[in-house]
């Protein structure tokens, strides 16, 4: 496969079937006009700019130096820029393809980050990593806006620095940030909600939530809860697991001990979803009838809804949400401003027992599953 082929499929990964195709001057305007009205201009127009700056091995490898020789001769001199990423649960799994993406723009282009934040979600913490990274002279700083008014102050303050902020996994209206690069995540509740319904008519269901209150999640319930105020029939109960992995699976194996009648288990984040199909299949629940479902992939969920434990997990494409901030705060920081910044939708896609195949039986960086480059098998 050729480095560009790679580095496209790296960026978006949009359809499997694809890969399939031999490569021609139509099947890449085909791609990237497809890519384009699905993810927007920016994600459309970049993947095909990437293409270019990764079209030689020899290209790649000056990027990676920090000379930045391969970018510059597209874009310009300029840099090397080094950027911020501030994240509220920096260890959870979720986030791994995240820093892969982050660190695979910066190999291309020449620049450096920081991978910094909170373990615990905690606003304080988080803020305090803003207020370093624009005392610290970032030249742009990417923050999980999991909170609607902590992060107004600090970024209003880098941003009358002339330091670029774009929001990334969660955005918090009213927030001055640049750009958010992500889910829409009221609308992909809502559209759980909706697969709760069609799979548990009636009966009490459990919605499992780490941290109520934080923005890359919260719209997630409302919207689901939404969608089942139209189900009378339906009883959803919501449950608070925290932000630690493993404390969120003894609080759903607890749950699901104390409360035998419950008919589903559905969850809003990376880390519940993992825990309810290690509950589910601890239990044997799926004999029993028992539905479930969430978000996002972990190596263990991909596993659990391949071996039909769970009925979906829902892909919100987390390489991606790295990838695109670094590449707008370069392209932010290269044009003098001009241009870079633009709100990037990461999507909503998904998938059951039968669609999750392609993600178990391959390894990558775009998922998780491994470190290196391109798609190897399991």
């Amino acid at each position: 496969m050729a480095d560009e082929d790679i580095i496209f499929d790296a960026v978006e990964r949009m359809e499997w079937d694809e890969r399939k195709e031999d490569e021609t001057p139509f099947t890449r305007w085909r791609q990237m006009t497809r890519r384009t009205a699905l993810t927007g201009a920016a994600a459309g127009i970049a993947a095909t700019i990437l293409e270019a700056c990764g079209s030689s091995s020899k290209s790649s490898s000056s990027a990676a130096t920090g000379g930045g020789s391969a970018s510059a001769s597209i874009f310009g001199a300029g840099g090397p820029y080094k950027f911020t990423l501030v994240c509220h649960v920096t260890t959870n799994p979720f986030f791994t393809p995240t820093q892969s993406g982050a660190a695979d723009a910066c190999k291309l282009l020449g620049c450096s980050f920081q991978w910094t934040g909170s373990q615990t979600s905690n606003n304080t913490e988080m803020v305090n990593a803003v207020n370093s990274a624009a005392s610290a002279g970032s030249n742009g700083i990417g923050v999980c806006l999991v909170d609607l008014h902590a992060f107004n102050a600090p970024v209003e303050a880098a941003l009358s620095k002339g330091i670029p902020v774009v929001a990334f996994n969660a955005d918090a209206a009213g927030n001055a940030r640049l750009a958010y690069i992500g889910q829409d995540l009221y609308l992909s509740g809502q559209e759980e909600g909706q697969h709760i319904a069609s799979l548990v008519p009636s009966g009490d269901v459990a919605l499992f939530i780490a941290t109520p209150g934080a923005l890359n999640i919260q719209p997630r319930i409302d919207g689901a809860l939404n969608t089942l105020k139209s189900h009378p029939s339906i009883t959803p109960h919501v449950i608070a697991t925290g932000a630690d992995v493993p404390g969120e699976l003894t609080k759903i194996d607890a749950y699901a001990v104390g409360h035998p009648n419950t008919k589903g288990f559905f969850a809003v984040d990376a880390g519940s979803t993992q825990g309810l199909a290690q509950t589910i299949q601890k239990h044997s629940l799926r004999a029993k009838g028992v539905k479930g479902g969430g978000y996002d992939l972990t190596p263990i969920t991909e596993q659990l809804l391949s071996a039909d434990q769970i009925d979906f997990t829902i892909d919100q494409q987390p390489y991606l949400q790295g990838f695109f901030p670094i590449l707008e705060l370069y392209m932010y920081n290269i044009t003098q401003k001009l241009t870079g910044v633009a709100d990037i939708n990461t999507g909503l896609k998904f998938l059951d027992k039968t669609t999750i195949g392609p993600y178990v039986s391959t390894k990558s960086r775009y998922e998780g599953t491994g470190t290196n480059v391109g798609v190897q098998k399991a």
